[in-house]
């Protein structure tokens, strides 16, 4: 089952209940890196620590992940065929 977000056209994603993404509220500074980079606002600070508001228009770049100084992301690609896809690649 595929759906779309009205703000990203030409982007769909397939629907699937595997988390790909969490917080390790240990390493967590409450830097807000994750915020600064996220297109999609999943991303929030509540108590200091990051949290994830909302995945519904993740799309799966990383760049959360690739931004968090402390590692407290953890990030891991979904499985094939399921999360993101584009028209354009």
């Amino acid at each position: 089952m595929t759906r779309a977000v009205d703000r990203f056209p030409g982007v769909e994603w397939i629907d699937d209940k595997t988390p790909f993404i969490r917080v390790d509220p240990d390493k967590c500074t409450g830097c807000g890196n994750c915020i600064k980079v996220c297109l999609a606002d999943c991303w929030g600070i509540i108590a200091r620590k990051a949290r994830i508001n909302n995945l519904a228009a993740c799309m799966e770049c990383a760049c959360c992940w690739y931004v968090c100084d402390a590692e407290a992301i953890v990030f891991s690609w979904p499985r094939g065929g399921t999360g993101y896809r584009s028209d354009w690649g």
